[in-house]
């Protein structure tokens, strides 16, 4: 197999997360991520406007001429995946399945819940009991990954969710891995599943010499800066 671009999209910053995986399994791997920052959140929004803005995304990943496309973002993931694979011309992977089957997998008593934006859950795509939970992206977006505030966020959401029974819990959204510690405190015992460890857990990716990542946002915020570390952001218009 020759060397490949990868192309990664998110509706923010929470994509960075897959983007890592990736990485720790290929470090010579060449990605092209998109966040597109300037309409964060997705997960409030209708399954025609999440559609929309997938399929732009993809497209915009598409003209960079990447070579696969991985749709880091669970709300794209659970209602736009066939729309953006119909848009565009290269392969497609969401983070769901390979999240579900880790779930499958890691369970013990066969009680399996998960966290997710609104319409993630809506969707019905994990097929477990689920809990949406839309304070937490924005909250993350705008840097409150500690503290009281984040804190209390999650004691409204894990409070019911202790109530389930469960031993397992999907974290339905690419986002909440930067929260992971905080959500494992709260949920001792609970295995939490991670969709972007699993879904490069799942996908073969060839490395190159002289691989070169490039990371693009709709809105360069203050934030997404602050979570790319050194690497250059170039704006993009979809």
């Amino acid at each position: 197999m020759g060397s490949m671009k990868v192309g990664i999209f998110d509706s923010g910053l929470g994509g960075l997360t897959v983007v890592s995986e990736i990485k720790k399994k290929y470090p010579k791997s060449s990605i092209v991520y998109l966040g597109d920052t300037a309409r964060v959140p997705y997960g409030t929004r209708s399954r025609e406007v999440i559609e929309e803005f997938a399929i732009q995304d993809a497209k915009f990943l598409e003209s960079k001429n990447v070579d696969l496309i991985i749709i880091a973002c669970n709300t794209v993931s659970a209602v736009a995946t066939e729309a953006v694979k119909k848009a565009v011309s290269v392969p497609v992977y969401e983070v769901i399945t390979a999240a579900k089957n880790a779930a499958l997998k890691a369970t013990k008593n066969g009680k399996i819940g998960v966290i997710a934006t609104r319409a993630t859950i809506n969707s019905g795509a994990y097929g477990v009991q689920g809990l949406a939970c839309p304070l937490l992206v924005p909250l993350i977006e705008e840097g409150e990954v500690s503290g009281p505030v984040i804190d209390a966020a999650l004691d409204k959401y894990l409070n019911i969710v202790k109530t389930w029974g469960i031993d397992t819990l999907i974290l339905g959204c690419t986002h909440y891995p930067l929260i992971e510690d905080l959500i494992a405190q709260k949920l001792p015992g609970v295995t939490l599943i991670n969709s972007g460890v699993e879904l490069a857990k799942t996908i073969e990716v060839s490395e190159s010499s002289d691989f070169k990542d490039e990371y693009f946002a709709t809105d360069i915020t203050e934030r997404f800066k602050a979570m790319a570390g050194d690497v250059k952001i170039n704006l993009a218009h979809l």
